[in-house]
């Protein structure tokens, strides 16, 4: 083998061909490369901020308005929005979860049974529907007739300013699920004494008590729902008659 060797110029065209299937493109970098240094960690990718609140209405003209339109938690559930009803101005109101299944066609929440019940019970204490105000938390009836979880907190934003722009002395919560959305806590963690309930127009004293549809189940709750009735309207001079619910 001698010095001077004649190679096949086929050999240099085939190891460019191979260099440039490679990626390979230019002879020299501008700058000193580390081949050995680790790759830099990918960076995660920043998350979408998560779409602001709609500020709700400041009336409660408008509120109600935009509780019965598109822009709603409940607008694509089935039925239709069942509205509040009684004085703007109410010294009570009573809190609901939920419309019964026969408030849509009637129009008006707790129009059968349970809505009978309550009458009395309001009478009973010197309270008719006409003098409170009364609302739901849901505005429409829950498919599975509960409220649902991965909604309650907002529905409870959105109670808890229904209750401020009414601005009662007293609010009355009737079941477990109101209690949860506006109270963040069970009936049972609350029950027996009047919660304070902070707005911009003062202070409410909130008392969490038992569904009237529950009661009519079970008779044997009435008792304790005539006590949380009685401490509902202490202090205020209500005109109380000395009767139970029955």
């Amino acid at each position: 083998m001698g010095a001077y060797q004649t190679i096949d110029p086929a050999h240099y065209a085939s190891t460019l061909d191979w260099w440039r299937d490679a990626g390979v493109d230019v002879l020299v970098e501008d700058a000193v490369r580390d081949w050995l240094a680790l790759a830099p960690a990918a960076l995660p990718p920043v998350p979408a901020a998560a779409p602001a609140e709609q500020a709700l209405p400041e009336t409660l003209a408008a509120f109600a308005a935009w509780r019965a339109g598109a822009d709603a938690p409940e607008a694509g559930w089935s039925g239709v929005s069942v509205a509040a009803s009684g004085p703007a101005d109410a010294r009570v109101m009573v809190l609901v979860d939920c419309p019964e299944r026969e408030d849509g066609d009637a129009g008006a929440l707790l129009s059968g049974p349970g809505g009978r019940l309550l009458d009395r019970m309001l009478a009973a204490i010197g309270l008719s529907r006409e003098t409170v105000h009364l609302a739901a938390i849901c505005a429409r009836r829950p498919a599975a007739g509960r409220m649902p979880r991965d909604v309650e907190a907002r529905l409870g934003e959105i109670a808890r300013h229904h209750v401020a722009l009414v601005a009662p002395e007293r609010l009355l919560l009737l079941g477990d699920a109101t209690s949860r959305a506006v109270l963040s806590a069970d009936r049972q963690a609350v029950r027996g004494s009047l919660q304070p309930f902070h707005h911009k127009k003062g202070t409410t004293g909130v008392m969490a008590s038992l569904h009237p549809c529950l009661l009519i189940e079970r008779p044997a709750l009435k008792a304790e729902s005539w006590r949380d009735l009685r401490m509902l309207v202490a202090g205020m001079g209500m005109d109380e008659r000395e009767e139970r619910t029955a």
